[in-house]
C-alpha cells in the first residue's frame, strides 16, 4: 500500500534547524543587569486611598484583584391567591404548607421565609447559594403553586439541542423557568414537547424552546465528497488553510484526518456561510485536480513507514523543492534496534522509568520503544542521537546480562495465592531474603508459569524455596469434619484459648470454623496430609469427650431437702460437682419443680445422682422400690403431658416415680418416697397397668376450678371414696394446664361410667346454691376473721368457694351465714363446728426451755416451729429475749423517783425465768404432744477425744474445715482454745444428729493421722554436689528441664540462693525412692555436660546480629541443629569478636565450620554496604565543594530600590524593627518603605 507524505517549506526548515548543533554562550554583565527586576515590579505598591477613580493608575494589584461577590443570594417569589395550592388561610404557619417548606429547606439547604400579602397572595423569600436557591424555587413552584400544562411542537431533529450535552441544557432550562419539561424518546415519532408548571413558567419555557429551534432553523449542513489525496491541499500545512477558510466564512469545516478513510468533508453553519465555504473548497479541489502531477520516490522503510515508495503530488513548479526536502528529512532520521532479552526490559526502564528518563532527558528527540515479548528495543530519531542512545542501551544490556539471571517454574495456579500468602507475606519474604523479583501471573491469565529474576544465586535459591513450598502444598489436603455447631464455641474456648492450644499442637494445619450465622456443622482442616489426619483424630477425640460429657440426668428430690443438698454456702453441692466433675442445676426457690438436673459423663452423672439421693435418704425415711411394668405400657401410664403419673404421685404423698427413657426397652419403674406412700403408689401403678392390659377407657368432665378442692376433699378423701367404690382414676388439672376445668376419668369402661355418674351428680349438686346459718359464740369470732380472714379463705378454698359471713363487730349476735353448694355448705359447717369445739376445749400450757436453745429449736426462718404447729394443730409463742447486759431490777419498787414503800414478795429461786417459758395453746393432748416435740429439739452436748496437734487441721483454713462438718451434720462443734492444750472437742446438736457427727469427726481424725504419716515419708531429704556452672543447664530454658524432673519424680528440688555458702549443693525433698531417682536423673545430666568441651572462635562483631537473628531465631536454629550452646560477648566486652561454642567435640567442630561459613557470607554484604555508604559520603562532599567554588549567594537582587536612591541602608531582615512580627509594638521610624499605613 502506498501513501503520500506532504512536506511544506516551514516543516522542512524546522527539521533542518533540529539537526544544527546547539549554539551556547554566556550573557555579558550588562545583559545580566537588565535581566534583574525593578523594585516596583517585584513589590508593586498598594493603591492610595485618596486617589480618585479617574486618576488611578492601574497597578499589578488593581489589575489582578477583583471585587469579591457574596456566595449567598436572596430572591423573592410571589404566588397569587388563585395559583396557591394550599388556600386554608386559618392554618398559615402550620399544616401541609409549612411541612412542605420545611421539607424544601432540608432538601435544598436554602432558607425560606413566608408572608401573606393583602390580596392573600403568598410571598416567599429564599436565601442561600445560587444553586440551592434555584433548586428551592423549582420545588416551590412544583409543590406550592397549582400546575398547568402546555405543549410546544418543534422539529424532531431539534430536540437534541433542547436536551444539550448530558442533559445539561434541559436541566438549566427547567431551573431557569421552574417547570418540568418532558421530551419524547428518540423512538417516539411525536415532535410535541410537554411542559408543566406555573403560567408564567410555561410561557418562559415555550419561548426558550422556540428560540433554540429557530436558531437551529437558521443553520445548514453540507457534505462535499472530495478525493482523499486532495484533502491535504484543502487543510494546508498544520491545518492553516482550512483554519483561514473557517475564519473567513464563519462556517465550521470538518475534514476527516488521514487515519480515517473517508472522502466526505462536512460543513456546518448558517446557510450563506456554508454556501461560501463549499464554493471555496470546490475551487481548490478543481484547481489542484487540473494542475497537480505526481512523482514516486524510493525511501527505506526504516526512515519513514511501512512502504518503500513515497508519492509526491502537487504543482510541477514545486515538486523539485519537495523532493529535496524529502531526501533531506530521510537522511536526517533513522530507525535502529538493540537486542535485549524481553525479561530485561523493565530493568533497563528502571523503577518508574528512572533509567530511561536519564537517557530521554539527554536526547529528547530519540523515541525509544519496548515491545512486549520481543527481544529487541526500537530507537527512532536523528541519526547521531540514535547512535549515542544505542551505545548507552547496549552497555546497560551487557551489564545486566553479566550480573542477572532468570528462571521459570511451573506451579498449579490453585497454589499461587498460598505462595503469595496473606497480604503477600510469603512472596515478600522470599523477595527480600534472596534479593529477587518474582512474577506470579494474575488469576485471569490462568497461567502456571512463575518467573524469578535477579542475582543468579538468589534466583536459584528462590526457585528452590518456591518449588519446595509448591511440593509441600501438593502434598496438602483439605478435610471436612462434621462437628455439631453446639460444640463449636466449647472447642474454640473463651477468647479462642482452647483452639489456640490445638493450633499450637498442629502448627502446619489451618482450622476454619463456619460463621455462627451459617448454622453449618462443617469444620475445615487444611495442611500436610499426615498432620491433617493427626489433627482430625485429635479433634474427633475432643468432640467424643464433649458428647460423653453432655449426658444429662434429672433427679426428683423433695423440695424441703434441696437446701440440705446445697449445704451452707453451697458447700455440699460444690463438693459433689468437684468430686464427680459434673454440672448440677437446681430449680429456683420459688419454682414448684423438684427436678435437679445433672450434666456430664454418664458414669459421673450416675455417681452424682446416687450421692444426691443418699443425702435425701439420710435426711428422711425414704425408701426406693422397683416395679416391673411392660415398657409398652409406660407411655399410657405417664399420660398426656405426664398428667396420669403426676396424679398418682400427688395422691400418694408426693412420691417420685421414675420411668426409664423411651425406647430403652427396660421394664423397671422406680418409686421413691416414704415407705407407706411408696407401697400405696406401687399398688396403684400395678392396678393401672393391669387395667391398661385388659381394657382401658377414658372420659372427660368439666367443673368450675373452685369446685376441684371440694371434689378432691381434705387429703384427697372425697376422690378416694369415688375411686374405691368405682375402681376408676380421676385426674384433675395442674396449675400449669391451660384448661383448668377439665377432669379426666381413666379405668375400665364400667368403672369409668360409674365414676362419671357420681362426679356429675356431685358437680350438679354443687351448682345448686343454698344458704344456711349456724351459731358461733362471739368470743370465737375473732379467731375466724383475724389475719385478714385467713381461716375463712382456707374454708372457701377447701369447700368449693363457700361464702361465710360473720355479724358486725359489737353487735353481740352469734348468727353466722354460709352460702354455696349444698354439700359444700354442709361440709364447711361441719368443719367450723370442729374448730369451735377445739377452741372451747383449748388449754394453754407452758414448756420451760433455756433461752439459749430457742434459736436452735426454731430452726432456719422458724421452719421447725411451723412444722410442729401444722403437725399438732397448736399455737406456740416464744418469750421476748432477755438482754444479758441489762442491770438486774432493784429490790425496792420506785415510783416517780421515790420509794413507794411497798415491799415485793421474795422471788422463788426455783421458779423459771420468763425468758425461758414457751406458751403452747390448743387441745390438751395436742399441747402435750407438741411439748414433747419441742423438748426433742433441745440440743445435747457430748465430748470427743481428739489429739491436740490435729485441732488446727480440723478447724481448717479460716475455719473452713469445721464449718463444713457443722453444715454437713447440722451440729455445733467447739474446739478448745490453744492455750488449754486440751484433747477434748465438744459437739452440740440434736440427739439423732450427734452419733453421725461423732463418727464423721473420728473419720476425719483418721484421715489427718494418715496424712501426718505421709508427710513424714515425703520429707526425706538428700543433697547432691554439682558445679554451679552446670546449674543453668540443669534448670533448662524457662525451667523446662528441672520442671520435668520435679513432675516425673514428684519431688521438690531446691537450688542454692545467691548468698548461700555452698553454691554447689542442690537439695531434693520427697519420698526416699523418688528423691534417689531424681538425684540419678540430675547426675546423668551432669555426666553428659562434663563430657562437653568449650571452644573459642573469633567472629567479626559486625555479623553477630545477623547470626543471632530476629529475637534470637537464628542462633536458636543453630543450637538446635548442632546440639551446642553458643555464647556471644556482651556490649563493652574486652574482645567483641570472641564467641564460645560448647558441646560434644564432634558437634562443636561442625558448628564452628557453619559459623565461619556464615561469617564469610555475611562479610561480603557488610563490605558492599560500606562501599555504598562511602560512595554516598563522597558524592555529598563534592556537592559541598562545588557550592564553595560558586561563592556566596547574592540572594534576591532588585534594581531601583528605595534605599539605593538616598543614604539609607538596605533593610535588615534579622531586625524586628524593619520586619516586625504581627501584633508586636514597634517604635515609629522613618523608613525607605514610605509612611506606615494603619
Amino acid at each position: 500500500m502506498s501513501s503520500v507524505a506532504v512536506l511544506t517549506q516551514e516543516s522542512f526548515n524546522e527539521h533542518r534547524s533540529g539537526l544544527l548543533p546547539e549554539q551556547s554562550g554566556g550573557p555579558n554583565a550588562g545583559e545580566e543587569e537588565d535581566a534583574l527586576p525593578t523594585y516596583k515590579e517585584a513589590f508593586p505598591p498598594l493603591p492610595e486611598k485618596a486617589a480618585s477613580t479617574e486618576g488611578t493608575q492601574e497597578t499589578v494589584w488593581t489589575s489582578k484583584i477583583r471585587p469579591l461577590k457574596s456566595s449567598i443570594i436572596t430572591q423573592v417569589f410571589h404566588v397569587p391567591l388563585e395559583e396557591r395550592r394550599y388556600k386554608d388561610i386559618n392554618q398559615f404557619g402550620e399544616g401541609d404548607q409549612a411541612k412542605v417548606c420545611v421539607d424544601i429547606m432540608n432538601k435544598t439547604g436554602a432558607h425560606l421565609e413566608l408572608s401573606l400579602a393583602k390580596d392573600q397572595g403568598l410571598s416567599i423569600m429564599v436565601s442561600g447559594k445560587l444553586d440551592a436557591v434555584m433548586k428551592a424555587r423549582k420545588e416551590i413552584v412544583s409543590r406550592l403553586q397549582t400546575q398547568a400544562t402546555a405543549a410546544v411542537a418543534i422539529p424532531k431533529e431539534h430536540h437534541r439541542f433542547v436536551i444539550g450535552k448530558n442533559g445539561e441544557k434541559l436541566q438549566e432550562l427547567e431551573l431557569k423557568t421552574a417547570t418540568k419539561i418532558q421530551i419524547p424518546r428518540p423512538e417516539d415519532p411525536s415532535n410535541q414537547i410537554k411542559i408543566s408548571g406555573t403560567k408564567e413558567g410555561l410561557e418562559k419555557a415555550k419561548h426558550e424552546i422556540l428560540l433554540i429551534s429557530a436558531e437551529q432553523d437558521k443553520r445548514a449542513v453540507e457534505r462535499v465528497n472530495i478525493e482523499k489525496v486532495y484533502h491535504p491541499f484543502i487543510t494546508g500545512a498544520f491545518n492553516k488553510l482550512v483554519g483561514e477558510m473557517m475564519q473567513e466564512t464563519g462556517a465550521r469545516i470538518n475534514v476527516p484526518p488521514p487515519s480515517v478513510n473517508k472522502t466526505e468533508i462536512v460543513i456546518t453553519g448558517e446557510k450563506e456561510q456554508v454556501a461560501l465555504a463549499v464554493t471555496l473548497i470546490k475551487k481548490i479541489y478543481d484547481e489542484k485536480k487540473k494542475n497537480a502531477t505526481t512523482i514516486a520516490v524510493e525511501v527505506k522503510k526504516a526512515q519513514h513507514n511501512s512502504s518503500e515508495t513515497v508519492i509526491l503530488r502537487g504543482e510541477p513548479g514545486r515538486l523539485g523543492q519537495a523532493l529535496t526536502e524529502v531526501y533531506a528529512k530521510a537522511n536526517s532520521y533513522t530507525v535502529s534496534s538493540v537486542s535485549a532479552p524481553s525479561w530485561l526490559h523493565r530493568f533497563i526502564i528502571g523503577k518508574k522509568g528512572q533509567n530511561l528518563a536519564k537517557i530521554t532527558q539527554q536526547w529528547p528527540k530519540v523515541h525509544i520503544e519496548f515491545t512486549e515479548g520481543e527481544e529487541k528495543i526500537t530507537l527512532e530519531g536523528p541519526t547521531k542521537d540514535v547512535q549515542m542512545v544505542q551505545s548507552q542501551i547496549e552497555a546497560i544490556v551487557t551489564d545486566l546480562v553479566s550480573r542477572m539471571d532468570y528462571a521459570e517454574i511451573s506451579v498449579d495456579p490453585k497454589f499461587h495465592r498460598h505462595l503469595i500468602g496473606k497480604g503477600g507475606v510469603n512472596i515478600n519474604r522470599i523477595k527480600e531474603l534472596h534479593k529477587v523479583t518474582v512474577r506470579i501471573p494474575p488469576d485471569n491469565e490462568k497461567s502456571n508459569l512463575i518467573r524469578i529474576e535477579g542475582d543468579p544465586q538468589g534466583v536459584q535459591e528462590a526457585k528452590k524455596e518456591l518449588l519446595e513450598l509448591a511440593s509441600r502444598m501438593e502434598n496438602e489436603r483439605t478435610k471436612d469434619l462434621i462437628i455439631e455447631q453446639r460444640f463449636h464455641r466449647a472447642i474454640i474456648g473463651q477468647k479462642g484459648e482452647k483452639i489456640k492450644e490445638v493450633r499450637d499442637k498442629f502448627p502446619d494445619v489451618i482450622i476454619n470454623f463456619p460463621d455462627p450465622a451459617q448454622k453449618s456443622d462443617i469444620v475445615q482442616l487444611r495442611g500436610p496430609r499426615n498432620e491433617v489426619e493427626k489433627c482430625s483424630k485429635f479433634m474427633q477425640k475432643i468432640v467424643a469427650e464433649m458428647v460423653e460429657n453432655s449426658h444429662s440426668v434429672s433427679v426428683p428430690i423433695f423440695k424441703q431437702f434441696h437446701r440440705n443438698i446445697i449445704g451452707k454456702g453451697g458447700s455440699n453441692i460444690k463438693k459433689i460437682r468437684e468430686d464427680t466433675n459434673t454440672k448440677i442445676d437446681l430449680p429456683a426457690e420459688n419454682s414448684n419443680s423438684e427436678m435437679i438436673i445433672i450434666t456430664g459423663k454418664k458414669a459421673n452423672c450416675e455417681l452424682a445422682r446416687s450421692r444426691i439421693l443418699a443425702i435425701q435418704k439420710e435426711l428422711a425415711n425414704i425408701t426406693e422400690v422397683e416395679v416391673s411394668i411392660p415398657s409398652k405400657l409406660h407411655n399410657s401410664l405417664i399420660g398426656s403431658k405426664g398428667r396420669l403419673v403426676r396424679s398418682i404421685m400427688e395422691e400418694c404423698g408426693g412420691v417420685h416415680i421414675h420411668f426409664p427413657s423411651e425406647g430403652s426397652g427396660i421394664d423397671k419403674v422406680t418409686i421413691r418416697g416414704p415407705l407407706e406412700d411408696v407401697e400405696k403408689a406401687k399398688q396403684q401403678l400395678l392396678g393401672l397397668a393391669e387395667e391398661k392390659q385388659t381394657k382401658s377407657h377414658t372420659v372427660e368432665l368439666r367443673a368450675k376450678p373452685e369446685y376441684h378442692k371440694f371434689l378432691i376433699g381434705k387429703g384427697g378423701g372425697n376422690i378416694r371414696k369415688v375411686r374405691d367404690s368405682t375402681g376408676a382414676r380421676i385426674i384433675f388439672p395442674t396449675p400449669d394446664d391451660k384448661d383448668q376445668e377439665l377432669i379426666t376419668v381413666v379405668g375400665t369402661e364400667e368403672a369409668v361410667r360409674e365414676a362419671q355418674k357420681e362426679l356429675e351428680e356431685l358437680i350438679k349438686s354443687l351448682d345448686n346454691v343454698v344458704e344456711d346459718t349456724m351459731n358461733v359464740d362471739p368470743k370465737h369470732h375473732r379467731y375466724f376473721v383475724s389475719r385478714r380472714g385467713q381461716v375463712l379463705r382456707d374454708l372457701a378454698d377447701e369447700y368449693g368457694g363457700v361464702m361465710v359471713s360473720f355479724p358486725r363487730t359489737g353487735s353481740q349476735s352469734d348468727k353466722v351465714t354460709l352460702k354455696g353448694a349444698k354439700e359444700c355448705v354442709e361440709a364447711a359447717k361441719k368443719r367450723m363446728q370442729e374448730i369451735v369445739s377445739d377452741l372451747d376445749a383449748q388449754v394453754t400450757m407452758e414448756c420451760v426451755i433455756t433461752q439459749k436453745f430457742h434459736r436452735s429449736i426454731m430452726g432456719p426462718k422458724g421452719s421447725r416451729i411451723q412444722q410442729i404447729t401444722r403437725d399438732f394443730n397448736v399455737q406456740i409463742k416464744f418469750p421476748e429475749r432477755e438482754d444479758p447486759q441489762a442491770p438486774p431490777p432493784a429490790d425496792t419498787p420506785v415510783e416517780n423517783g421515790e420509794a413507794t414503800g411497798e415491799v415485793k414478795e421474795p422471788v422463788d429461786p426455783n421458779a423459771p425465768k420468763k425468758c425461758d417459758v414457751i406458751v403452747i395453746s390448743g387441745r390438751k393432748e395436742r399441747c402435750e404432744a407438741a411439748i414433747e416435740a419441742l423438748r426433742a429439739l433441745v440440743p445435747v452436748t457430748i465430748e470427743v477425744e481428739v489429739p491436740f496437734e490435729l485441732h488446727r487441721y480440723i478447724i481448717g483454713q479460716k475455719g473452713s474445715g469445721i464449718r463444713k462438718m457443722m453444715d454437713e451434720f447440722e451440729v455445733n462443734i467447739q474446739v478448745p482454745a490453744p492455750e488449754l492444750r486440751s484433747d477434748k472437742i465438744a459437739i452440740t446438736g440434736l440427739a439423732n444428729h450427734l452419733d453421725r457427727a461423732k463418727e464423721g469427726l473420728l473419720e476425719r481424725v483418721k484421715e489427718l493421722q494418715a496424712e501426718q504419716e505421709d508427710r513424714a515419708l515425703r520429707s526425706f531429704k538428700l543433697t547432691i554436689t554439682v558445679d554451679p556452672k552446670y546449674h543453668p543447664k540443669i534448670i533448662g530454658r524457662k525451667g523446662a528441664i528441672i520442671t520435668n524432673i520435679r513432675t516425673e519424680h514428684d519431688v521438690n528440688i531446691q537450688f542454692p540462693e545467691k548468698n548461700d555458702e555452698n553454691q554447689d549443693q542442690i537439695t531434693i525433698t520427697g519420698y526416699e525412692h523418688k528423691a534417689i531417682a531424681a538425684r540419678d536423673a540430675i547426675q546423668a545430666i551432669v555426666d553428659e555436660l562434663e563430657e562437653m568441651i568449650s571452644e573459642e572462635i573469633t567472629l567479626d562483631s559486625r555479623v553477630h546480629a545477623r547470626i543471632i537473628g530476629a529475637r534470637g531465631k537464628g542462633i536458636r536454629k543453630i543450637m538446635d541443629e548442632f546440639k551446642v550452646d553458643l555464647r556471644f560477648p556482651q556490649s563493652g566486652a574486652a574482645d567483641p569478636n570472641l564467641v564460645i561454642v560448647t558441646g560434644r567435640p564432634e558437634l562443636v567442630d561442625e558448628a564452628i565450620d557453619h559459623l565461619l561459613n556464615l561469617e564469610e557470607e555475611y562479610m561480603a554484604d557488610v563490605a558492599e554496604n560500606e562501599e555504598k555508604r562511602a560512595y554516598m559520603r563522597s558524592s555529598g562532599g563534592s556537592n559541598a565543594v562545588a557550592d564553595e567554588q560558586r561563592g556566596p549567594s547574592k540572594g534576591f537582587v532588585v534594581r531601583e530600590a528605595p534605599w539605593a536612591t538616598g543614604n539609607e541602608k538596605a533593610p535588615d531582615m534579622s531586625s524586628s524593627e524593619d520586619f516586625p512580627s504581627f501584633g508586636a509594638p514597634v517604635a515609629t521610624k522613618t523608613s525607605p518603605w514610605g509612611p506606615k499605613r494603619f
